[in-house]
């Protein structure tokens, strides 16, 4: 999977099954080896993540595809919440795009 670094920043993360983590706000870069680790995200679901969270790195392994949005694997309980998640979580209006 190819991308432009710079057309990652912003993009909504979604788990394969539709629920949403959080926006990505910096890639996390192995220079030695010219891959991409990691990416950073904030804005996070408030349902999945502690109030008190600024951002999480989702490890990149878990990306499946990047277009409009990244999605990534649903990792059951790699997440603190996940338990509690509600499938029709929806983005506030300010972070749409």
């Amino acid at each position: 999977m190819q991308a432009e670094v710079s057309t990652l920043f912003g993009l909504n993360i979604y788990t394969e099954k539709g629920i949403y983590i959080g926006k990505v706000n910096d890639v996390v870069l192995e220079v030695n080896d010219k891959k991409v680790t990691g990416l950073a995200a904030t804005k996070l679901n408030s349902s999945m993540f502690d109030s008190g969270s600024k951002g999480v790195v989702v490890p990149f392994r878990w990306v499946l595809a990047i277009g409009d949005v990244v999605l990534i694997r649903h990792v059951k309980d790699q997440f603190k919440k996940t338990e509690e998640v509600s499938e029709d979580y929806e983005i506030p209006p300010e972070d749409e795009e």
